[in-house]
């Protein structure tokens, strides 16, 4: 558990913290980015955390790698890069830094160190999880491949090292079905998220898909009932929904896919009214860049996500505290699942 009051006293004896105006006009070209969505009186308090932290990221040769759930002055003030957790992973592979500030849950950070093993990789949280992730554990796989002999175990990226590693191949929200269809078995194994799972099984008919029945802690408190309520109540707007949603509220939406899936879309089409099915952040994210579209309506936020702050983020790299290590074993049985998933899109031309 953090000791806040600790860990601010020491932000504070090192750093000048306090809301500052003329810091903020110094930094309007990246208030610019997210004033839609972010009050100048909070920019006021954000900006010399984002002074901060971006100073710092040259003086440790750092990136930060921002989750399309992050809030914005995080996904936009100090990120680097930003996109969905595979995104992330594989731009961590790229990048000539020699530390990763992963801005998401515990299980990107891992995926990173993964794929990214000379790396220091630090975790601002090491408590911001994920329901998802920890719905399933290696024994869980095991347990399906004992009801289900022979079939192939492909799990979402979402899941924790130890899961990839007694898994045969990845897949992502965006390349799930494909992933699923190019199995050379009838029946295939999906951990750990039930509904992706059932979404896939529509898309992919000829496959007998069977599933574990975990689910997001956000996209599971949606329900179609909800979708067909603003949809009287908001005739015209456009319904978005990420597929880990219950397979009846994809059904009722206009659109279903990742959450890069969902940016593209949104940023093709630019309806004029847009509802995100899916965290809260989302849409505060890309607010800016699509002016022309009015987001509305409700969003459930993640509480792991929302763990990472920007006073967290300093901390862990003024201190490299919440360095993430991942078993030697575990990581490179991990990296081949991830690995295979990746070679296998690259062959489908997705």
């Amino acid at each position: 558990m953090f000791d806040l009051p600790a860990q601010r006293a020491h932000l504070s004896e090192k750093y000048d913290l306090n809301p500052s105006p003329d810091l903020a006009a110094r930094l309007g070209h990246i208030y610019e980015r997210m004033s839609r969505v972010v009050t100048p009186a909070d920019w006021m308090i954000f900006a010399p955390y984002v002074k901060a932290i971006n100073d710092l990221k040259a003086e440790r040769n750092a990136v930060v790698l921002g989750h399309n759930y992050m809030t914005p002055e995080i996904y936009h003030g100090i990120s680097d890069f930003g996109g969905d957790s595979l995104q992330l992973a594989i731009k961590a592979t790229e990048v000539e830094a020699d530390v990763i500030v992963q801005c998401g849950v515990h299980f990107m950070a891992e995926t990173s160190k993964i794929l990214s093993p000379s790396k220091t990789v630090l975790m601002p949280d090491m408590d911001a999880g994920c329901s998802l992730a920890e719905s399933i554990t290696a024994d869980g796989v095991e347990e399906m491949r004992r009801r289900y002999p022979g079939a192939p175990v492909v799990s979402y990226v979402n899941t924790t090292a130890e899961v990839k590693a007694a898994s045969d191949i990845c897949c992502t929200s965006s390349n799930a079905a494909q992933i699923v269809a190019a199995q050379d078995s009838d029946t295939v194994i999906m951990t750990p998220d039930q509904y992706l799972a059932q979404n896939v099984a529509r898309d992919v008919p000829h496959k007998n898909v069977v599933w574990w029945e975990g689910s997001c802690i956000v996209h599971e408190q949606y329900s179609a009932r909800d979708l067909r309520d603003f949809r009287e109540w908001n005739p015209g707007t456009r319904l978005i929904a990420h597929p880990e949603c219950p397979p009846d509220v994809v059904a009722e939406a206009d659109f279903s896919g990742s959450t890069s899936g969902i940016i593209k879309y949104v940023t093709d089409e630019k309806p004029e009214k847009a509802l995100l099915i899916t965290e809260c952040s989302m849409a505060s994210n890309i607010a800016d860049s699509l002016p022309e579209v009015e987001f509305v309506g409700p969003c459930n936020m993640c509480p792991y996500m929302k763990k990472i702050t920007l006073e967290k983020v300093l901390y862990a790299l003024d201190t490299m505290t919440g360095q993430v290590e991942v078993d030697v074993e575990i990581a490179s049985k991990a990296r081949l699942s991830v690995q295979r998933m990746i070679d296998l899109s690259r062959q489908l031309g997705i």
